[in-house]
């Protein structure tokens, strides 16, 4: 199960660089059109829609490498089983939050299909397709969150090692 795990956040995280390499090439792409004469019509929206591709699809595995900012003013002063139960509070917040978040982006999402939503710029994209990036990196993002409860409720999950001097 870990090894699927892993391969789910790195796979996402796959998939964020190549949305980082579009963001790229939409903006060379849009340079190269203009010195020419010929621009190419929606590449800054679809230089957006990849670095909101990017961002999403990297959060789990930001937050599997323990990446993400944390702010320890208080948990950072705590030790033993009143950390463990501040820590197991954080994280279920966070998996409740997390969940919410997956549900009403796949929800969004879903509407922008039902109603046909487009953007408002010359590519008059389908907006659910931009969607499904954020839709796959929220629910990533909550697997991860669901997967960090369970290695702290075990006792197994590893911080990073300024997390780890704090309590120690």
């Amino acid at each position: 199960m870990r090894k699927l795990l892993d391969g789910l956040y790195d796979g996402a995280a796959w998939l964020a660089a190549l949305c980082m390499i579009g963001v790229l090439a939409m903006v060379l792409l849009s340079i190269v059109s203009r010195l020419v004469g010929w621009h190419v019509p929606g590449t800054d929206a679809y230089a957006g829609y990849a670095m909101a591709g990017a961002g999403f699809l990297a959060l789990a595995h930001t937050l599997k490498r323990n990446e993400h900012i944390r702010v320890t003013l208080i948990i950072g002063r705590l030790t033993g089983s009143a950390r463990k139960g501040m820590e197991m509070w954080a994280l279920s917040v966070a998996v409740l939050l997390s969940g919410l978040f997956a549900y009403y982006a796949a929800r969004l999402a879903w509407q922008s299909h039902a109603f046909h939503d487009i953007s408002t710029g010359n590519d008059a994209t389908p907006l659910w397709v931009p969607q499904l990036a954020m839709v796959a990196g929220t629910w990533v993002l909550f697997i991860a969150f669901v997967d960090e409860w369970v290695l702290e409720w075990r006792g197994q999950r590893r911080l990073n090692d300024s997390q780890e001097t704090h309590h120690e």
